[in-house]
């Protein structure tokens, strides 16, 4: 979504006088923004909330975004206020705790196993191998990934707590050029970028492409699907798994950070621990 000259027109108006009806027009101009970002978070049906609910809540995010968006600092809205959109709709459904115990314990036991094999084989697993390091069969190891998908798991999803003066950050916000990152941040954002960017030449190819496709096309679950093939179930299931791979390769370079670096390594392990 760009900003046309009328948008632009309108927040240098809004920021100048923040007028409420000002602020109103802007609330409608990005709208659409909430429902794109909301759809992205791969949200499951069984979710506790309907649709409509989690665009409120998404909404209430984007009001956030527009009260504490600076247009001179010359970031982009939409990279602003997404962060804001996905921590407050994340943060809603993590207050409500719907979040089922089971499916915590499965994407622990993916991860134990990934771990393991990566460790002994020296490259990525294949699901045959994970399956059988975590005692199931790969019919129950697909799905397990399927059952997974309860839990909002994505590059999307926020890193940490929602601060007031900066928005969550995302693996997805890493892999964008940030033109104007804070001076006491920028190296070890860039250490982090890079950490990021090993893991994911670590992972095989079809998982990487499923994640261009995704995150820098912008495509859907059912369009990828086409494209490479398999249905879009199995599509969601490689979505999963590369995450979990990525998770794991970030926590192991991390240590590996910290013990070359440990006065450098404050934004990467405060930032990306594997949560409990």
């Amino acid at each position: 979504m760009g900003i046309s000259a009328t948008t632009g027109d309108l927040w240098v108006r809004f920021a100048a006088t923040r007028d409420p009806a000002l602020r109103d027009e802007l609330i409608t101009t990005y709208a659409p923004l909430v429902r794109f970002v909301v759809s992205r978070l791969g949200i499951p049906p069984s979710c506790v909330l309907d649709a409509d609910d989690l665009l409120s809540c998404g909404t209430i995010g984007l009001i956030n975004a527009i009260d504490r968006y600076d247009p001179a600092r010359g970031s982009r809205f939409e990279s602003f206020a997404s962060a804001r959109i996905r921590g407050a709709v994340i943060d809603h459904l993590r207050s409500l705790n719907w979040l089922p115990r089971t499916a915590m314990a499965r994407i622990r036991q993916i991860e134990y196993a990934i771990a393991n094999l990566e460790q002994r084989l020296g490259r990525p697993p294949v699901e045959e191998e994970i399956a059988a390091e975590a005692h199931v069969s790969p019919e129950r190891y697909r799905q397990m990934l399927q059952e997974a998908s309860t839990i909002v798991l994505s590059l999307d999803a926020p890193l940490g707590p929602l601060t007031q003066e900066e928005g969550p950050t995302s693996l997805a916000d890493l892999l964008e050029d940030e033109h104007s990152p804070e001076p006491d941040a920028q190296v070890e954002m860039q250490e982090l970028i890079e950490l990021l960017r090993v893991a994911l030449d670590g992972l095989p190819e079809r998982e990487r492409l499923l994640l261009a496709l995704y995150y820098r096309e912008e495509l859907t679950m059912k369009e990828i699907s086409k494209i490479m093939n398999v249905s879009e179930s199995r599509i969601c299931q490689l979505h999963i798994q590369a995450i979990l791979r990525l998770r794991n390769a970030l926590d192991i370079q991390q240590d590996n950070h910290q013990h070359k670096h440990p006065r450098r390594s404050r934004l990467v392990t405060g930032t990306m621990r594997r949560p409990s």
